[in-house]
């Protein structure tokens, strides 16, 4: 990979792709952004490699037709982000798995009790929670997006966006509290 193609910010790359059909350009984008974009799709979707796979193949394909619109009002990688998202709801939808208690403001679901000999790391707690609290977790602890943000991705209001955080972070805590009870014994 030539210097001048490393050392390129998002935008330059991407207008070599759109004006001159700039594969290696492509590949950079690609290789600077897809480890973060597989875990993030990877944590939404609660552990599924094969459909992670999937998703962020798709969402490339998605980025390589749509980037000559795309018009620099957020970074690269926050569109990415969204068009992976959006993909990875829609799986997470076909899979059935998608309550919609989950998206709207409601009681928060009672997290089922681990058992007490089962190790549970953070990842493995992330992966178990409902999917509109994952979404959420994710974007905001591990992605860093605003409440605003978030709302306007998931298309829910951003006190929803709030307490799902807030109960998310609560399963995780209950999710996590006998692996830590089980170290100090």
């Amino acid at each position: 990979m030539p210097r001048a193609l490393r050392d390129a910010d998002d935008r330059t790359l991407a207008e070599a792709v759109v004006q001159h059909g700039s594969e290696r350009a492509f590949r950079e984008l690609y290789r600077r952004h897809t480890p973060a974009l597989y875990q993030f799709v990877l944590r939404v979707l609660g552990g599924a490699e094969a459909e992670t796979e999937d998703v962020v193949q798709e969402a490339w394909i998605r980025v390589a037709r749509k980037l000559s619109g795309f018009r620099w009002e957020s970074s690269l990688r926050t569109w990415l982000s969204a068009i992976a998202l959006n993909l990875a709801r829609e799986a997470l939808r076909r899979r059935g798995r998608v309550r919609t208690e989950e998206w709207t403001d409601g009681v928060a679901p009672v997290a089922p009790a681990p058992r007490d000999a089962e190790r549970i790391d953070l990842e493995q707690a992330i992966a178990r929670l409902p999917d509109g609290y994952r979404a959420v977790l994710v974007l905001h602890d591990i992605e860093g997006y605003t409440h605003e943000e978030i709302g306007r991705q998931l298309q829910i209001a951003v006190g929803t966006s709030k307490s799902q955080l807030f109960d998310a972070r609560r399963v995780v805590r209950a999710y996590l509290k006998p692996s830590r009870e089980m170290r100090h014994a």
